[in-house]
């Protein structure tokens, strides 16, 4: 019996077409293996980013980006088993970090084998998209040295840093003492400050539907 051929999102589609065409060979592969790995998995398009949901959860999504690719995997026990393997990116962008030619990608056969993973836990009951809110408001963060310096030198993202959330305030706080080193350490400060200034948030890249 024929397993019937995915359906791909029109919306997708043109989003792959409009890619730089270093990327384009890298999401198509990568939907390529989604699909082949877990042919129930359906399209969709998230803060402006393919998504591939299953069973209502959103199990993956993928992106393309001036000179990088990014593709992630969603949920904590997949997050778990991938960063047991090594594979939690330094950088923050996705579960494989930035992905610039298919070479950057493991074997399709480990990929196929991380997403049916995936898949499994959420055919166990694993949710990727709980959303819990705190029984009380988390005070403001504490600021790094690093990051409390940079930001007494430029006067705009000090003001505009004063007036973010807690939490957001948290997200730029939290990437940067992530850092393991310290050349990693001086590229974020030196990226939020930036970033700040203009008054976008850590996650920006992925706020604007």
């Amino acid at each position: 019996m024929k397993t019937a051929a995915p359906a791909m999102h029109p919306k997708v589609d043109a989003y792959i077409e409009k890619a730089a065409p270093f990327a384009q060979p890298i999401l198509n592969h990568l939907r390529e293996l989604f699909h082949k790995a877990c042919p129930e998995a359906e399209e969709a398009m998230k803060w402006s980013m393919p998504f591939f949901v299953y069973h209502g959860q959103n199990l993956g999504n993928m992106a393309a980006f001036k000179q990088h690719c990014s593709f992630g995997l969603h949920g904590a026990d997949i997050a778990a088993v991938l960063k047991k393997d090594g594979l939690k990116a330094e950088d923050g962008m996705g579960s494989l970090g930035r992905l610039t030619s298919l070479k950057d990608l493991p074997s399709d056969k480990a990929m196929l084998g991380y997403i049916r993973q995936a898949a499994a836990f959420v055919d166990g009951g694993s949710r990727t998209m709980v959303r819990t809110k705190p029984a009380t408001p988390k005070a403001a963060p504490e600021v790094s040295a690093e990051l409390a310096a940079a930001l007494k030198k430029n006067k705009t993202a000090a003001k505009v840093f004063a007036e973010f959330s807690p939490s957001a305030q948290r997200e730029y706080v939290e990437w940067i003492t992530e850092a393991k080193r310290a050349e990693t350490k001086e590229k974020r400060v030196a990226q939020a400050v930036e970033w700040i200034a203009e008054g976008k948030q850590r996650n920006w890249k992925y706020q604007n539907c």
